[in-house]
């Protein structure tokens, strides 16, 4: 029972803790340094792109088959 109270008191310590420091991006960085504002604009290369879609293809395929091969399975076992 003592060590309950315990852990609810150190919880809510650290709770109001949490709710005294000021709310931002990077709560583990220190107040003086801010993250820059402008949100810079990442393109993909046409290289990037196919290999992306790739991959994306083969991924859906691997589990297409995985669940194609559990439904034999499971139809063999009826």
């Amino acid at each position: 029972m003592r060590k309950l109270t315990f852990a609810f008191a150190v919880l809510a310590s650290l709770g109001g803790a949490a709710l005294v420091q000021p709310a931002s991006a990077a709560p583990g960085l220190p107040s003086g340094i801010t993250a820059p504002d402008a949100v810079t604009q990442v393109r993909l290369t046409p290289m990037e792109r196919r290999m992306m879609h790739r991959r994306m293809e083969r991924r859906m395929m691997h589990r297409h088959m995985h669940r194609k091969m559990m439904h034999r399975r499971m139809m063999r076992r009826m």
